[in-house]
């Protein structure tokens, strides 16, 4: 017998047992304790895989080998996130069809996986752009719309110029687009939205209970972002419009000396005067081509332009002069903001440069002289009408009831997370189940007409219009509405492909149900992950 290992003979040997043994099915009826071990699915956007790919699969696998040997009934399973812009831009850099592409390079990559020997049942496989995975992904988009958390709206969204779609928050990277590395601009447009925000303070309760380091757990507190204050309105002078904002410091309010918009706020249009217009026009255009990231960058230098509207304090009763600044975002609180430069760092910055002025309505509770902008809680008010001399904390609780008292304003818990864009402008990806009908509105497909399928074509390319391509496909695109009979149009957005890939550890308990997406009693049985 030869001491000399021989990989193609040895591992090939026991390959083909393993296979013809089906030794790596796993069945829930099993009186042994369950394991799942969950890699995440890879994109099936390139021509095989890479070293990085298997550092991650084999320790996986090494450990659900050995808990297998340890007794454990092991779920370990294998899929392919095949939606999505990864996949597309690699058709489209290829010239090839994306379902063919995706179809091929799977196979690829499960014949590599295979060689490599990793214990997956592939009697479970999946990939995100069958239609009987994507069906369930549009159920959900369904049900998440009959029950409020799906909606529709106009926003300031992140586009890539070269890829020429959308991106969530998510997939922007240090103001680049996270696939190509293009500067990331603003751009309006009609959306999809899942509404997680109704889930920030869940979220930031259910950390307490997970078993991971406080450093981490902190980081999510903070991409959450709870903060306590005060919403109100402020009227434009002399006009019907108004604007709201939100702020943790209502102390601060007899020192607002101006207001700022961000450049993408829909009243900056309407109450800009003719002599500022073009002034203001320019500076948006300028604006939309920077990332949140750079406009919020300590190192940015602040800019700004006058609207030359003024608005009514609500508390004091005096005018402050209407900035648009692209320090303001309107990703985040109202996208309008009171200016406090006496105590607020970039409000104190924006008025020197500018020559706006700066009124201090706080001070140290021992009358020490400060240097602005004192941003300090430890204070009393001064110059605050009848909340002077009151302790700031004291005096944001008053303010707060009196607000609301006086139908001024309302107290609110506002959080930094922000609701999650799911729909693209792209042809390779889940299509959105809605029908638009001018005499009934926004209607859903009903499920019996599920999945709405991706139709074949022959050009899948983004448009230069940044519309869906799939709006120039008739056959698709109109159709009779579900509740008038009327002609209608289907929505022509697809989703992202994090909609697919946010939910395929539940799809792998129970893959091959047609009747619904998982069967409770298969995702009770091998949930939660145990290793991922």
């Amino acid at each position: 017998m030869s001491l000399r290992y021989e990989p193609t003979q040895i591992e090939a040997k026991w390959r083909k047992q393993w296979a013809e043994a089906d030794l790596f099915r796993t069945h829930e009826a099993s009186g042994r304790p369950k394991f799942y071990g969950l890699p995440y699915f890879p994109y099936p956007s390139g021509a095989g895989l890479s070293v990085g790919h298997l550092r991650n699969y084999i320790p996986t696998d090494v450990i659900c080998r050995a808990k297998t040997m340890q007794g454990y009934n092991v779920l370990h399973v294998m899929g392919w996130d095949a939606f999505g812009l990864p996949a597309e831009m690699e058709a489209i850099k290829t010239k090839r069809n994306p379902r063919d592409m995706v179809r091929d390079y799977a196979g690829t990559y499960k014949r590599q996986l295979d060689l490599m020997g990793i214990s997956y049942d592939w009697s479970r496989e999946i990939n995100s752009s069958d239609p009987e995975y994507y069906k369930w992904t549009q159920w959900i988009f369904l049900l998440l719309y009959s029950r409020g958390l799906a909606y529709q709206g106009e926003y300031p969204a992140n586009w890539c110029p070269k890829d020429r779609t959308v991106l969530a928050s998510e997939e922007v990277e240090g103001g680049l687009c996270w696939r190509c590395g293009t500067p990331v601009v603003k751009k309006m447009l009609k959306q999809w939205f899942f509404k997680i925000t109704d889930y920030a303070q869940r979220l930031i309760d259910d950390l307490e209970g997970l078993d991971w380091p406080e450093g981490i757990k902190l980081q999510q507190r903070n991409w959450i972002g709870r903060s306590e204050g005060v919403e109100f309105e402020w009227k434009v002078a002399g006009r019907e419009e108004s604007f709201k904002v939100f702020t943790t410091r209502i102390d601060t309010v007899f020192g607002a000396t101006f207001c700022v918009l961000s450049p993408e706020h829909l009243l900056v249009p309407q109450i800009t005067t003719d002599e500022h217009k073009a002034e203001v026009d320019t500076y948006v255009e300028d604006a939309g081509r920077l990332s949140d990231q750079d406009r919020l960058a300590t190192t940015h230098e602040k800019t700004g332009v006058f609207t030359g509207a003024y608005a009514l304090n609500p508390y004091s009763g005096k005018e402050a002069p209407i900035w648009v600044a692209d320090y303001v975002l309107m990703t985040y609180g109202t996208g309008a903001i009171m200016a406090v430069p006496a105590h607020d760092d970039r409000d104190h910055a924006f008025a020197l440069k500018f020559g706006l002025p700066i009124k201090q309505v706080i001070a140290p509770k021992d009358g020490a002289m400060v240097e602005l902008a004192f941003a300090s809680e430890d204070g009393v008010l001064i110059e605050s009408g009848q909340f002077s001399g009151m302790p700031c904390e004291e005096a944001q609780a008053k303010m707060g009831e009196w607000s609301e008292a006086k139908g001024i304003g309302k107290r609110k818990v506002n959080y930094r997370l922000r609701d999650w864009l799911i729909s693209r402008q792209r042809y390779w990806g889940a299509p959105i189940p809605m029908i638009h009908c001018e005499s009934c509105g926004a209607v859903e497909v009903p499920l019996g007409q599920l999945p709405v399928l991706l139709p074949d074509v022959e050009s899948y390319e983004p448009t230069e219009t940044g519309g869906s391509p799939l709006a120039g496909i008739p056959e698709f695109v109109n159709v009779d509405c579900p509740i008038c009979n009327g002609p209608a149009k289907r929505e022509t957005d697809t989703m992202g492909g994090f909609a697919c890939s946010s939910w395929y550890f539940l799809r792998f308990c129970d893959p091959h149900n047609a009747y619904e997406g998982f069967a409770d009693d298969k995702v009770s049985y091998w949930m939660p992950i145990d290793c991922y």
